[in-house]
Parts: C-alpha cells; sequence; structure tokens
C-alpha cells in the first residue's frame, strides 16, 4: 500500500525537505549566519575565515537537528566552543542559543519574504495516505513547525504535529534520538512497529532506525542516497511520488529485501 509494507498503519513525515521545500531557506539561513559569526571570529583572533559549506556542513551538522544542538555541533566540527545561555537569549548574544536565534530571526525574514512552498509529490502522497486510512503527523525539529505547516495549507492534511516547541516543553531529545518520532506515534495511538518514518537528514534517518520504527523511507533531495542506506533506510526515493507508482507496481516485500538496508 502506498509503496509501504503491509504491517504500516501510519506515517510520521519530517517538514523541512519532505513535505515543504523549506530546507534550502534553513540552509542558506545557516550560511548566513555561521558565516557572520566565523567572519568576526576571524577577525578578532587572526583566524583564516573558513566559510560555512551549504552542502557538507549542512547535511553532516545542522540538517534536522535542533537549533541550539545544530550550532554546537556545527562549531564543535571547527573546534569552537561557546557558552549554552539560554533560549531566550538575544540574537546578538554570542551563546549557543543566542547564535541559534540569530539564524531563527534570518529564517523568519526569509519566510515573509519568500514564502512557504510544498512538494507537490508530497501532497500527491498525503492526499493518498488520507484515502488509504493512514493515520498522519509532522515530526520536526523546528521551533516554528506550526507556522509553516500552517503557511503551507498542510493542516488538513495532518492530524499531529510534534515540533521543537512540543520537544522543549516536554523533554525529549532532537534527532537523531528517536524521541520525537516516539511522541509522534503515541500521539496518533499506533507501536513504533507500525509507523514510518519519512526523513530527508541523515540524522533523522538514524533516529527511525534507533527508535525501531516498522519502515523508514529516506528521501533524497540532495544526491546522498547511499548517506541515508548507510544511516538505516529502508528505501530511498527522489521525490514521495515514487513510492505511489513503485506502489502500483510490485509489493515492497518483492522490492526491498534485508540487504538494501543499511547498518542500523
Amino acid at each position: 500500500m502506498l509503496g509501504l509494507p503491509a504491517h504500516v498503519t501510519a506515517c510520521l513525515f519530517d517538514l523541512d525537505g519532505v513535505l515543504t521545500q523549506t530546507a534550502k531557506v534553513h540552509n542558506a539561513a545557516w550560511k548566513e549566519t555561521f558565516d557572520e559569526f566565523l567572519r568576526q571570529r576571524a577577525t578578532a583572533t587572526g583566524e583564516p575565515f573558513q566559510p560555512f559549506d551549504p552542502g557538507p556542513d549542512y547535511n553532516r551538522y545542522v540538517d534536522g537537528r535542533p537549533r541550539a544542538d545544530g550550532v554546537r555541533s556545527f562549531l564543535a566540527s571547527r573546534g569552537i566552543v561557546l557558552p549554552e545561555g539560554g533560549p531566550d537569549d538575544p540574537p546578538d548574544a554570542d551563546t549557543v542559543n543566542g547564535v541559534g536565534n540569530r539564524k531563527n530571526v534570518l529564517l523568519l525574514q526569509r519566510l515573509r519574504s519568500s514564502g512557504v512552498e510544498v512538494y507537490p509529490g508530497s501532497v500527491r502522497y498525503l492526499e493518498a495516505a488520507i484515502t488509504a486510512g493512514l493515520r498522519r503527523a509532522v515530526v520536526t525539529a523546528s521551533a516554528n513547525g506550526r507556522e509553516v505547516v500552517a503557511a503551507a495549507g498542510l493542516e488538513p492534511l495532518l492530524e499531529e504535529r510534534v515540533d521543537g516547541l512540543v520537544a522543549r516543553s516536554q523533554g525529549l531529545r532532537g534527532k537523531p534520538h528517536p524521541d520525537t518520532f516516539l511522541a509522534g506515534a503515541r500521539l496518533l495511538g499506533v507501536d513504533r512497529s507500525q509507523a514510518a518514518v519519512f526523513e530527508d537528514a541523515l540524522s533523522g534517518v538514524a533516529a527511525a532506525r534507533a527508535g525501531g520504527f516498522g519502515y523508514v523511507v529516506g528521501v533524497d533531495r540532495v544526491g546522498q542516497a547511499d548517506e541515508l542506506r548507510a544511516h538505516g533506510a529502508d528505501v530511498v526515493v527522489s521525490d514521495l511520488a515514487d513510492l505511489l507508482e513503485a506502489g502500483d507496481a510490485s509489493p515492497p516485500a518483492a522490492r526491498h529485501t534485508t540487504a538494501e538496508r543499511g547498518p542500523a
């Protein structure tokens, strides 16, 4: 059914890069934030300025992670440690949370100016999931999850939402930990073994595999299919519409053997 094994009764969708085309907006906001920070640091210390790479740096260190974790992870890759600060730090504070909040200001500015685009294939898949009677939730690290879902017009297609604000209020660890996906399954009233996770981020795929979910769909928008498989994806597609076509062609068990699954 819909390119999924027969035991799957619920779908847990990441937001950015899976349902909406906001990943490129996030990436641009991260690059502007980190480049400004690194440029100022280079001026102050005399170190050479090495800009944030929107390819490898984004995919390895920030994509799919909660904002503060992304800041911490990327700066650690450069040997930089900042004070943690608090969630309400001003965006000009040189703390982990301050840098993260600086990125969020830029992100919201970009979203207001450019809007939120959806992937048409993902909308088709959501509509097909409703018709098939599958439960549906969005699970995102973004603290702006509610606003992005509403701006994208996806509210009627989703039943539940676990976002960065929910994670903070409930003390849920971010991806690559499985906590937020497990919370999504609980909200839908299904066991993890009955839920399929749809993720484009390496950290998100790793979280789904660590959580023992019934099926993990890697969505490759940037040419990292091998890495998604290595992190635990059962199948990798370039668009969710590919699953609709695959589901019409043959049952998943015939197409995806355990040999195709990456290591846990």
